[in-house]
C-alpha cells in the first residue's frame, strides 16, 4: 500500500444526511492525496447507486458480498446502525480487509470483543470510530495538563446534555430513528455521547478503576413525528457516574437527554492545585461539536480563552465533524504503511466497552464496579 491510494467502501451511506456523508465523506476528500472513495453499499443496489449518483463516487455495489469480492477495497467503512456491525464487520475481516467501524464498536462488550479478536487473528487493522480524542482541543488539553497548567490535578467534573443524535428524551423525526429509543439496540445516551467523552476523558487522564452509577429513564414514552406513534423508551435519558481513574483522581458526570436549551450543552472542569480549565461546547458529543478552552491559574479570578495552536488546526477540514475524522483516517493510513498502531483500535474499542458495562453492572447492582 507504499505510494498509492487507499480504496475505501462505504457500508450505509445517505445523501443529504447521516454520519457518513456528514463525517466520512467530506474527511476522506480532505486526504484525497491519500484515501479514495471506491463505492458504496447499502441495503439495496437501488439505493446505493442513487448515493453513488447523488455524490460522484465510481461504484454502486449490490451489497457486502459484491464490495468485498472487489481487489480495489482496502478499507470497509461500517457507518451504519450498530446492531449490524457485527455481522458486517466479521465479513470485511474475513475477507482480509481493514476495517474502520463507528462507535460503539459492538452492540456490548461481547460483541466488541469477539470483532477484536478476529481482527487480531486474521492479521487485519481495525479501528474504531472513537475520534474525540484527536480533536485539537483535546490535544492542546492534555499538553496544558503535562505542562501543569493546573498543577497537580485533584478531579475532574462533566455535565452535559445529549444531542438531537440520541433518542433518549427527543421525538424522533422518523419512524427509522426510534431504534435509539431501545437500549437494547446499543445506541443511547451512555453508549453514544458518553461513550465518545469517556474516550476523550481516558486519553487524557487514563484508565478508569471503577464507578458507582446511576441510570434513569424519566421520560418513559416517546411520540414519533412523522407516524404520530407513541413508543416506549428503554434507553436512559438520565446518565450518573462518580468514578476514580487508577491515579486516584475522582471523576464525576452527569448526562442529560435532549438539547441545551440555550446551545451550552457542555460543561468540562480539571480542578487542579495551580488553576482550573473548562471545555466547552454546543452539546455533549465532545466527537462531534466545536470545543472550546478556558483556563484561570494562581490569583486570576476570571477564566481566559485559551487559544489552541494554530499549527493542531493547519491542513484539516475546518468542520469539526470531518476534521476529527479526517485526523482518524490520517493515522490508519500511516498504521497501514509504516506497521504502527496510533489510530484507536479495536482493542480500545473493547477497554471502552469494559467501563461502559461496568457503569451498566453499576447500576444493575448499586455496587461499585470495576471494568
Amino acid at each position: 500500500m507504499q505510494g498509492q491510494r487507499i480504496g475505501v467502501g462505504i457500508v450505509g451511506l445517505t445523501p443529504g444526511r447521516g454520519w457518513a456523508m456528514r463525517g466520512h465523506v467530506p474527511a476522506l476528500r480532505a486526504l484525497s492525496d491519500t484515501f479514495g472513495i471506491v463505492g458504496v453499499a447499502n441495503t439495496s443496489r437501488a439505493s446505493a447507486e442513487a448515493a453513488a449518483a447523488a455524490i460522484g463516487l465510481p461504484k454502486a455495489f449490490s451489497g457486502i458480498s459484491e464490495m468485498l469480492a472487489a481487489p480495489e477495497v482496502d478499507i470497509v467503512a461500517v457507518t451504519v446502525k450498530v446492531p449490524h456491525h457485527l455481522a458486517l464487520t466479521k465479513a470485511a475481516i474475513n475477507a482480509g480487509k481493514h476495517v474502520y467501524c463507528e462507535w460503539p464498536l459492538g452492540n456490548g462488550l461481547a460483541e466488541a470483543e469477539e470483532m477484536a479478536a478476529l481482527a487480531r487473528a486474521k492479521g487485519v487493522v481495525g479501528v474504531v470510530g472513537t475520534q474525540a480524542p484527536l480533536a485539537p482541543e483535546i490535544v492542546h488539553l492534555k499538553r496544558l495538563i503535562a505542562e501543569g497548567f493546573v498543577g497537580d490535578v485533584l478531579s475532574t467534573t462533566v455535565v452535559a446534555r445529549g444531542s438531537v443524535m440520541n433518542g433518549s428524551g427527543i421525538t424522533p423525526d422518523k419512524k427509522s430513528d426510534a431504534y435509539l429509543l431501545d437500549k437494547n439496540n446499543g445506541a443511547t445516551l451512555l453508549t453514544i455521547p458518553v461513550g465518545h467523552t469517556l474516550a476523550a476523558l481516558r486519553s487524557v487522564f487514563g484508565d478508569i478503576a471503577g464507578v458507582s452509577s446511576v441510570l434513569a429513564t424519566r421520560r418513559p414514552m416517546s411520540r414519533v413525528r412523522d407516524t404520530g406513534e407513541l413508543l416506549p423508551v428503554t434507553a436512559p435519558d438520565q446518565v450518573l457516574i462518580s468514578g476514580v481513574f487508577e491515579s486516584g483522581m475522582p471523576l464525576s458526570m452527569h448526562y442529560r437527554g435532549g438539547a441545551a436549551r440555550d446551545g451550552d450543552g457542555l460543561f468540562w472542569e480539571i480542578n487542579g492545585t495551580d488553576g482550573d480549565i473548562r471545555v466547552s461546547g454546543l452539546s455533549g458529543h465532545t466527537q462531534m461539536v466545536q470545543l472550546a478552552l478556558a483556563g484561570a491559574r494562581a490569583d486570576e479570578k476570571t477564566f481566559r480563552p485559551l487559544e489552541v495552536p494554530g499549527a493542531l488546526r493547519a491542513g484539516w477540514p475546518e468542520d469539526a465533524e470531518a476534521g476529527n475524522v479526517a485526523r482518524l483516517y490520517a493515522r490508519l493510513a500511516h498504521d497501514l504503511r509504516m506497521g504502527t498502531r496510533s489510530a484507536p483500535s479495536f482493542d480500545d474499542g473493547v477497554a471502552l466497552h469494559r467501563v461502559i458495562a461496568a457503569i451498566e453492572r453499576a447500576a444493575d447492582t448499586g455496587c461499585f464496579s470495576m471494568p
